[in-house]
């Protein structure tokens, strides 16, 4: 059995060893992937935006009934967590789980008074700087995943699939398609650039509301980059100016190529630099 010593996680209500935290086989994350998750980023200690993270948690948390965490303690923990794991110098990340909790395997949801199952976890974190500096390669593969893509939970089994296709190809991310329309990245947020115009696939129940997108989005109107909330179809992918990943985890990455053909010159465009540089900005000044 492998386990992990030396990290401090909090789990069920207590701050123990990683190797302590042990699930139950009955825990509904588990045998359902029945909960909620998030992924914060933390600069020296600083919480990149940790507010509107813990808004989309509510939300999911709410849209899923399940009840019992209490939100407002997480910064806390989570805080706790970087400082006694050494973490409040560089780069870090928090990772938040919320599940329906541990009850005998059942459709129906567990008797009213169940506690959540509640797991974060704070771990160290390097940055994929040559990628954001040169770029990388994306794969488009059908969306074959459920109608609710707008909730963050742990049930990520297309998601898995649709990333192994990109490693597997040598990219970067996988770009999901639905109907030839580009959706969003199996991880990450997808931003498209025409003409000059950032363009950002419109939110929807088959995309989700991306932390870092929003954020981005905000600087290119501070840079007076025009951004247009519009589709974004396969058959235009030939004629993109520039593509960004966007995450919590990458940042802003250029793509550089689709499918093997390269975007534009097959260089990071001038509109990705100008982001990047207004990402970093903010990020200092937090």
């Amino acid at each position: 059995m492998f386990l992990t010593f030396g990290m401090l996680v909090y789990f069920c209500g207590r701050f123990v060893d990683k190797s302590q935290a042990l699930f139950s086989p009955d825990e509904r994350g588990l045998v359902f992937g029945d909960g909620i998750y998030e992924v914060v980023r933390a600069y020296n200690g600083r919480w990149l935006r940790w507010d509107e993270h813990m808004r989309r948690l509510g939300g999911g948390l709410e849209q899923l009934r399940i009840t019992g965490a209490d939100i407002s303690s997480f910064r806390e923990i989570a805080s706790r967590l970087l400082r006694e794991n050494s973490l409040e110098q560089g780069e870090a990340t928090v990772y938040l789980q919320i599940t329906r909790g541990v009850a005998p395997r059942a459709h129906q949801f567990p008797p009213a008074g169940t506690p959540p199952t509640i797991y974060l976890e704070a771990k160290s974190f390097a940055p994929t700087t040559a990628a954001q500096r040169d770029g990388g390669a994306v794969v488009v593969v059908p969306d074959q995943r459920w109608a609710r893509c707008d909730l963050k939970t742990t049930n990520l089994l297309p998601n898995i699939l649709a990333f192994q296709t990109a490693r597997e190809a040598g990219a970067l991310e996988a770009l999901f398609s639905r109907d030839g329309v580009l959706m969003e990245g199996s991880r990450s947020s997808m931003l498209f650039v025409k003409n000059g115009t950032v363009f950002a696939p419109p939110l929807n129940n088959y995309i989700l509301g991306g932390i870092t997108r929003e954020l981005v989005l905000e600087l290119a109107a501070a840079e007076k980059i025009p951004v247009a909330l519009q589709p974004t179809f396969q058959s235009e992918l030939l004629r993109l100016e520039e593509m960004m990943i966007i995450g919590t985890t990458t940042e802003i990455t250029p793509v550089i190529s689709v499918d093997g053909r390269p975007v534009a010159d097959g260089k990071p465009g001038p509109v990705t630099r100008r982001l990047q540089t207004a990402l970093r900005k903010f990020i200092e000044s937090m």
